[in-house]
C-alpha cells in the first residue's frame, strides 16, 4: 500500500477526534476523542518511519502510548470526582467543582 493511504487514514481519523473534541459536552465521550487524535498521531509517526527506514518514528509512538495512558489514568480519576460530587460528567458543570 502508498503510505499516503496511511497518511490521509491518520489526518481523517485526527479529524474526527478533534471535531469530537469541540463538539461533545460528556468528559468521556472527549477522553475517548483525545486517544482517537493521539492514535492517529501515533499512525502517522509509524509511517513516517516505515518510508525513512528508521525507528525514530516507532519510538515517538511509543512515548506517545506512555502519555496516553497517563492522560487516561489521571483524567479519569478527575471524571469519578466530579461525579461522585455533582452527579454529571458535563464538562459546562465542571465549573462548579470549585466552590
Amino acid at each position: 500500500m502508498n503510505p499516503a493511504n496511511y497518511l490521509f487514514l491518520s489526518a481523517l481519523l485526527f479529524a474526527i477526534g478533534a471535531g469530537g473534541v469541540l463538539v461533545r459536552r460528556n468528559a468521556i465521550v472527549m477522553f475517548m476523542c483525545i486517544e482517537l487524535m493521539l492514535n492517529a498521531t501515533n499512525l502517522a509517526f509509524v509511517t513516517f518511519a516505515r518510508m525513512h527506514g528508521h525507528l525514530h518514528g516507532q519510538v515517538f509512538a511509543f512515548l506517545t502510548m506512555v502519555v496516553a495512558a497517563a492522560e487516561v489514568v489521571i483524567g479519569l480519576a478527575i471524571i469519578m470526582v466530579i461525579f461522585r460530587s455533582r452527579q454529571t460528567v458535563s464538562v459546562d458543570d465542571a465549573h462548579l467543582v470549585r466552590g
